[in-house]
Formats: structure tokens, sequence, C-alpha cells
């Protein structure tokens, strides 16, 4: 199957079992996109996984994103799934308020989300309800603060040589 086949696939099989569950889709850099809803992701995981054409089956990343100037809709995490027979890709993403950042853990579907999971619970402060062990995994316990949002200077505010925007800021 072709990317473009998958990704018309994906998209009339999602239309289909979510109606407006499934925000928006598109192809960038050669991989079909999906954004949906946050608190129906374990749901569409599942179908992906489940229905025998797609079959994506494996989990390959799981990772959180923070977009501090997207109000209401700071954070997200991506999830990229696989259907390793075929060969085929696809990303799904869910975005939310950083003022409210809990999310559905897909860990019932992909036991390998459990480390995933909890490290961009450790770096982003994402909170994945129904998760069976949501602890810091990396950083230590008295941090009171999540290191890799974009709220944090990257370089010592004291140095004339670096600033963010060597970083993409």
């Amino acid at each position: 199957m072709e990317k473009d086949a998958l990704f018309t696939a994906v998209q009339n099989k999602l239309s289909a079992q979510f109606g407006d569950g499934l925000i928006a889709s598109e192809i960038l850099a050669d991989y079909p996109v999906f954004t949906v809803k946050s608190n129906q992701i374990c749901d569409i995981v599942r179908f992906l996984y489940d229905d025998q054409e797609l079959a994506f089956q494996y989990l390959t990343t799981l990772a959180g994103l923070h977009y501090p100037e997207n109000k209401g809709q700071e954070l997200g995490v991506m999830y990229q799934l696989h259907n390793l027979p075929k060969n085929l890709r696809i990303r799904l993403k869910i975005f939310f308020s950083i003022s409210d950042p809990v999310v559905p853990s897909i860990t019932s579907v992909f036991s390998a989300a459990n480390w995933m999971e909890r490290q961009e619970f450790d770096f982003f402060g994402i909170i994945f309800s129904g998760h069976p062990n949501l602890k810091r995994i990396l950083n230590m316990d008295e941090m009171t603060y999540h290191p890799m949002r974009k709220e944090y200077a990257l370089e010592d505010g004291t140095r004339e040589d670096k600033d963010d925007k060597m970083f993409g800021r």
C-alpha cells in the first residue's frame, strides 16, 4: 500500500468510526499525520491495532510536545504507529491545555507505552490517566518542574555567546 492509499484508508476508517474525533489529517514529510481528540486516543489506537487491514500493532514512538504560543492547546503527545509486516507507518497527534494536562493512557493497548508515558510525565508534566505506575523515571522526585517545557531558558542568561535563538526559539 502506497502512502497516498494508506492516508486515504486511515482517514476514511477514522472518519467512519469516530466522526468528529478526527480533527485534521495531512501528509508531512511522507508521513500520514492524523490529529485526533485527546479523550478518544485510547479508543482510536485500539481501533488501529485491531483493524485487520491496517494492523498498526507496534508503537515506535510516544513523545511529548510543547507549543506555548497555542493558547488552550499548549501541550500535546505524538504517537508513531507501525505495521511491521507491511512496513506502514502513521503518526497520531493530540493537543490539550497546559492547565489540564490529563490524557488517557494507552498502556492497555501497548505495554511499551508504560515507560514512554512515564518519561513524558517526567519531562512535560503530562498526566496519563489509567497508567499503572505513573511516577518520575529519570529526574528526582523532589523536582517541582518539567524540564522539557519551553518555558525554561536553554542557556545561562549571563552568557553573551549563546541564546535561545540558536535552538529554534
